[in-house]
C-alpha cells in the first residue's frame, strides 16, 4: 500500500533541515524550533496523530518546565510544496507538557499519503510524510509494517530504524517496547546520555525522550512513517508490573506509583499515540484484511511470580483489558487478528547448559535474571491464566488467524502458539532488539559460534518453535495479504556503526487458515542493504 509518488529523497532531506528561529529580545540570538523533529502516529481511515516539540526560547530545554507557552501552526498537504492544504490548525503548548505537541488531523481521505508541517512565528518544522488507513469495509489486497524493539542508546547506533526510513513499501511502523531505556550508561557506554544517572522524576523521563527524539535515524524514521506504539518496562523501570518493579527501590527511589505516573506523562507527552487518559491499550483497523490490537502488558499486571503457576490468580492482563481483548478477537470481521504483544505469548522452556557463564548469558537473557529457573516468568508463562483463557478462545470459537507480534527479548523467533495439548492456535513473530544486548554480547564470544548448539536445545525443548535466533539486531518487516503473513528478519552488520549495512537473516509465514509458520523465500531478494 505505499504511495510511490511521494519522494523518499524529498521527505529525508526536509527531515534533516535546521530550523531557526530568532527570538525576541535577544539580539542574533538563534535557537533551533523544532530540534526533536517531527512524528504522525495510529492512522485512522479520516485521520492520522501529527506530533513535534518546540523550542520557543533557549531556556525551554526539555525537563525543565521554563519557558514560555506558545502557539504552533500545523498543516497537511496533499503534495511536498504544501500548495494543495487539506487541513490546518493552530495548538497551544507550554511548560506544562514540555512543549510537546499532538494533534489529530482530521477529514483527510483513507488509504493517502500527506505530507505534514508545524509552523512558529514565520518558521517551519521539517517535513514528514504519513499515510491513512483504509476504510473499515475495503477490500484491502496488502500491508506492510515495520516492526521493532528494545533500543539502548548507550550500546548501539540505531541502523534498523534507518532502513525502516529507507523503505518505500510501509504503511507503519509497530513499535513494540523499550523504544526508551530508564537505566544510567556508565563511561565504557559507545554513547553517554541525558540525564547521566537512572530516570526517577518527570524531568528524568523528559530528557531522556528528548535525547532519543535527537537521534538522526529516529527523525527520520518518524518523518517518513506513521508508528503504532505501545510500551514495554523499560519506559519506566525494569521487569515492572502494576506495582512496583524489581530496579525500584522505595526506600531510596521513593514511591512508585509516583515514578510511574512520571514515565507514563513523559510518555504521552512525547510519543505518537492516541490514548484516552491513561489507558493506551487500542485497536486499529485495516480495511477487511488486519485488525491491530496493541496491548499494555505491564499497567494492570500482578507481581511477577517465582514460577510458572505459584499465583493462579495472577494477570498480566487485568480484568478489563482481558475482557475487552477477548472480545475483540471473537468479534473481529477481519481476515487477520494481528496482536501487538510486549512479550513472548508461547511457553518457552530453558535448557540447562554446562558452561556456568552460558547458562547465566542465556537465563540474563531469556529469564531477565541469572539465577536458573526453568522459565521466565515476566512473559505469559508466568500468567497461565490469562494465557489459558485467550488461547482457549481462539479453539473455542474456531480462530486460526492469530498472529502476535512480540519484542522484549532481544531474540528472534518464529513460532506455533499451542494449547496444552500441543495443537497450535495462533503464531507468533518475535523480533530482535534494535541495539539491546543479545547472547553473544553477554557471553562474551563471536556471534554464531556458541549460540548454535544452544539454538538446537531450545528447539528441542520447545517443539512449538521452528526459527530461533540469539545474536542479531534489526528490523523486521510484516506483509499482511488475504493469503498468509510473512515476516523477514533483517540484520544489522555491525549495531555500532550508524552506517551499517544490513543482511537478510531469516523468512517465515503461515498461511490462511493454518495457525503454523514455515519457512520461506524472502520479499526482498536483498543481499547486504547500505545506506541511501
Amino acid at each position: 500500500m505505499g504511495n510511490s509518488s511521494l519522494s523518499r529523497r524529498t521527505v529525508l532531506l526536509a527531515a534533516g533541515a535546521t530550523v531557526a528561529v530568532a527570538l525576541p529580545g535577544k539580539a542574533n540570538a538563534e535557537t533551533p524550533a523544532f530540534a526533536h523533529g517531527v512524528a504522525s502516529g495510529d492512522p485512522l481511515p479520516d485521520s492520522v496523530l501529527l506530533w513535534t516539540r518546540l523550542t520557543p526560547s533557549a531556556d525551554a530545554t526539555p525537563g525543565s518546565g521554563l519557558g514560555p507557552s506558545a502557539e504552533v501552526g500545523w498543516e497537511v498537504a496533499a503534495d511536498a510544496g504544501f500548495r494543495r492544504v487539506v487541513a490546518c490548525g493552530r495548538v497551544c503548548t507550554g511548560p506544562d507538557r514540555d512543549h510537546t505537541v499532538k494533534v489529530s488531523a482530521d477529514g483527510l481521505r483513507p488509504s493517502t499519503g500527506y505530507f505534514y508541517r508545524f509552523t512558529f512565528r514565520g518558521q517551519s518544522s521539517p517535513v514528514g510524510r504519513t499515510r491513512t488507513a483504509p476504510r473499515h469495509n475495503a477490500a484491502v489486497d496488502r500491508l506492510r509494517f515495520g516492526f521493532v524493539s528494545c533500543a539502548n542508546w548507550h550500546v548501539g547506533y540505531f541502523g534498523a530504524y534507518r532502513y525502516l526510513a529507507e523503505r518505500e513499501d510501509l504503511d507503519a511502523v509497530i513499535h513494540l517496547g523499550d523504544y526508551i531505556y530508564e537505566m544510567a550508561g556508565d563511561a565504557t557506554a559507545l554513547r553517554q546520555s541525558l540525564p547521566p544517572h537512572e530516570l526517577e522524576t518527570l524531568a528524568d523521563y523528559r530528557q531522556r525522550h528528548a535525547l532519543y527524539k535527537t537521534d538522526p535515524h529516529v527523525q527520520r524514521m518518524h518523518a517518513r512513517h506513521p508508528m503504532i506504539a505501545t510500551w514495554d518496562d523499560h519506559e519506566a523501570a525494569d521487569n515492572a508490573w502494576s506495582g512496583g518493579s524489581t530496579s525500584h527501590d522505595p526506600a531510596t527511589e521513593g514511591d512508585w506509583a509516583v515514578r510511574k505516573a512520571a514515565a507514563h506523562r513523559a510518555y504521552f507527552e512525547w510519543m505518537p499515540v492516541r490514548n484516552a487518559g491513561e489507558r493506551l491499550y487500542r485497536r486499529l483497523r485495516f480495511g477487511k484484511l488486519a485488525d491491530l490490537t496493541m496491548l499494555d502488558l505491564r499497567s494492570y499486571r500482578t507481581e511477577q511470580p517465582k514460577a510458572p503457576g505459584d499465583n493462579p490468580e495472577g494477570t498480566i492482563l487485568g480484568a478489563e483489558q482481558r475482557e475487552w481483548f477477548i472480545d475483540g478477537l471473537v468479534h473481529s470481521h477481519a481476515t487477520w487478528r494481528l496482536v501487538g504483544n510486549s512479550v513472548m505469548i508461547s511457553p518457552l522452556k530453558l535448557p540447562a547448559l554446562p558452561d556456568p557463564r552460558a547458562a547465566t548469558a542465556l537465563h540474563t537473557l531469556l529469564a531477565d535474571q541469572p539465577r536458573l529457573p526453568t522459565a521466565d516468568t515476566d512473559i505469559w508463562d508466568g500468567y497461565l491464566a490469562d494465557r489459558t483463557r485467550v488461547l482457549n478462545t481462539l479453539d473455542a470459537h474456531g480462530i486460526t488467524d492469530t498472529v502476535f507480534l512480540t519484542g522484549d527479548i532481544h531474540t528472534s523467533w518464529a513460532s506455533n502458539v499451542p494449547l496444552d495439548s500441543g495443537r497450535s492456535v495462533a503464531t507468533e513473530f518475535v523480533c530482535t532488539s534494535v541495539t539491546s544486548d543479545n547472547f553473544d554480547e553477554l557471553f562474551k564470544v563471536p556471534p554464531r559460534t556458541v549460540s548454535l548448539a544452544i539454538e538446537a536445545e531450545l528447539r528441542k525443548l520447545n517443539p512449538h518453535v521452528q526459527y530461533v535466533e540469539l545474536d542479531s539486531h534489526g528490523p523486521c518487516v510484516l506483509e499482511v495479504t488475504p493469503a498468509a503473513t510473512q515476516v523477514d528478519w533483517y540484520y544489522l552488520l555491525d549495531k555500532k556503526n550508524p552506517d551499517s549495512a544490513l543482511r537478510h537473516g531469516a523468512s517465515y509465514k503461515t498461511l490462511l487458515g493454518d495457525a503454523h509458520v514455515q519457512a520461506t523465500t524472502p520479499l526482498d531478494i536483498l543481499d547486504a542493504i547500505t545506506p541511501v
